[in-house]
């Protein structure tokens, strides 16, 4: 809460759904190397840093995690999750077209692979992460 007793403003954040052209449709994840869901797969994505627009923060995510450029396309929906006590992450989860790069894992992501909509259900991932995809149609 602030000196007004108003819960504080919600945390950007940002998200990328990566699907390649596998007939399967694989979707590209990553394994949290950190906190928060440290050890959980989830798709790649962070915080909206100062003077950052979405998608740049999307395409600076994404090359960070996964070593690969996209395309940011449309904003394919948003979620609220809990942060730090206290805090709201907001995460704005965009469509993405892989446009370059070479598949590896780094900054806080310990491992990143393509996997089918049947493989991403047989892994541990973040906290309603599954549910979302689902609503949104992507699995």
């Amino acid at each position: 809460m602030n000196a007004r007793g108003d819960p504080p403003a919600p945390i950007p954040c940002v998200g990328a759904i990566i699907r390649d052209r596998d007939p399967d449709g694989r979707l590209l994840v990553v394994k949290r190397g950190r906190e928060p869901a440290l050890g959980l797969w989830s798709i790649p994505g962070g915080r909206v840093e100062p003077g950052e627009d979405d998608s740049a923060a999307v395409v600076r995510e994404v090359r960070e995690e996964t070593g690969l450029a996209v395309r940011v396309g449309e904003l394919v929906g948003e979620v609220q999750r809990p942060g730090p006590p206290g805090m709201i992450y907001l995460i704005r989860d965009y469509a993405c077209q892989p446009s370059g790069g070479t598949l590896r894992a780094g900054d806080d992501a310990a491992d990143v692979r393509w996997v089918t909509p049947d493989e991403l259900l047989a892994l541990p991932t973040s906290p309603g992460l599954v549910d979302t995809l689902r609503e949104w149609g992507i699995v």
